[in-house]
């Protein structure tokens, strides 16, 4: 068994660094949306594996937003921690910071919540440790990370008639 006890927001934050190189970037010269995610799926990740010393899987990307472009030749920074600790799940803040390698000028460029859940080796959910909320930010921070979570499980169960007009293409 794994331990249970609650732990600080603090010990599972993750710093990353990615410089952005032209097989990272688009004939814009900037990185590819799909490598900046992928990097925020792995910060995530590692930060939800420090919560609770378990394999995680990503069970969703919610409110992805690219805020502005990250050069080729500039630094990408990202962080994570985790918000909020559930059952078997945790939710996992990711920020990129884009920073000009001549300057040292950073601004944001991409924010993501993802939300992980923690798996044992058959492959089922297994419980995580609570999240031990130490300031009010972080209490507030935890509150709106149930209202998503409940708006996640709500979408889930409601119409997805935007699926029925994806049929696959022939030849595809």
């Amino acid at each position: 068994m794994h331990d249970l006890s609650p732990k600080s927001p603090r010990d599972s934050e993750v710093v990353m660094t990615q410089l952005i190189l032209p097989p990272d970037a688009n004939n814009l010269n900037a990185a590819f949306g799909g490598k900046v995610m992928q990097w925020i799926d792995i910060c995530g990740a590692v930060a939800a594996q420090r919560h609770c010393r378990q394999v995680v899987v990503t069970a969703s990307m919610d409110d992805l937003h690219f805020h502005a472009p990250i050069r080729v030749g500039w630094i990408a920074l990202l962080h994570s921690r985790v918000l909020a600790a559930f059952r078997t799940s945790l939710e996992v803040g990711v920020t990129v910071h884009a920073e000009n390698p001549l300057t040292g000028e950073r601004h944001l460029t991409t924010s993501a919540l993802l939300t992980f859940v923690a798996q044992g080796q058959d492959g089922k959910g297994v419980p995580v440790p609570p999240l031990l909320l130490e300031s009010e930010a972080e209490r507030q921070a935890f509150q709106e990370a149930e209202a998503r979570r409940a708006q996640r499980r709500n979408r889930g169960q409601g119409e997805q008639n935007w699926m029925k007009v994806m049929k696959p293409l022939a030849g595809a």
